[in-house]
């Protein structure tokens, strides 16, 4: 029982929480915060202030932490949503539709996103992009025989985030093909 008093006393005395920080203590500590969170991985400059706010409730403190992280230039929106857009086509093939709601979700603001999303689909286009997941899906699954299996191939396209003329052409052409094979 002793041993649980002395260190219940403990926490007390080296506990630096009890005593109120200074307000440069509070920056300092604040701009540490944020240094960690954007080395575990990058993150837009809302959904840093969000994750600082959570702990420092002086938005005037946050403010400076994230224009000083700017000056730095280890927050930029532009480059990040670039960076995030490209990495998400090169992993899988993904539609403009639902790319622009991923950055919408990470707090990307609508033009930085459009402007991100027309460079990257610029580079690679959605056509290429929806040959590449009927590819795929055909190797995994195998042509769509029917069209329940027409239909199936037809959902995911479309919660790939292509859009419906794209997606109804290439999947007319798939069963298509299909049916020519078989005769």
């Amino acid at each position: 029982m002793l041993a649980m008093r002395q260190r219940g006393s403990k926490k007390q005395v080296n506990n630096p929480e009890a005593r109120p920080l200074t307000p440069e203590q509070l920056r300092a500590r604040t701009f540490q915060r944020a240094v960690k969170l954007l080395a575990a991985k990058p993150r837009s400059v809302a959904e840093l202030r969000e994750r600082l706010a959570e702990r420092c409730s002086n938005k005037a403190i946050v403010g400076t932490v994230i224009a000083r992280l700017r000056e730095y230039g280890y927050l930029d929106d532009e480059r990040y949503a670039l960076g995030y857009a490209l990495l998400k086509v090169k992993q899988q093939p993904i539609g403009r539709r639902r790319l622009q709601q991923a950055l919408a979700l990470k707090k990307i603001d609508r033009s930085v996103a459009t402007e991100a999303l027309d460079q990257v689909y610029a580079e690679t286009s959605e056509e290429e992009l929806i040959d590449r997941a009927i590819e795929k899906r055909i190797r995994l699954r195998g042509r769509p025989k029917n069209r329940a299996e027409a239909k199936s191939l037809f959902d995911h396209l479309l919660r790939q985030g292509f859009p419906l003329e794209l997606v109804s052409e290439k999947v007319r052409a798939a069963s298509r093909a299909d049916l020519e094979d078989v005769e």
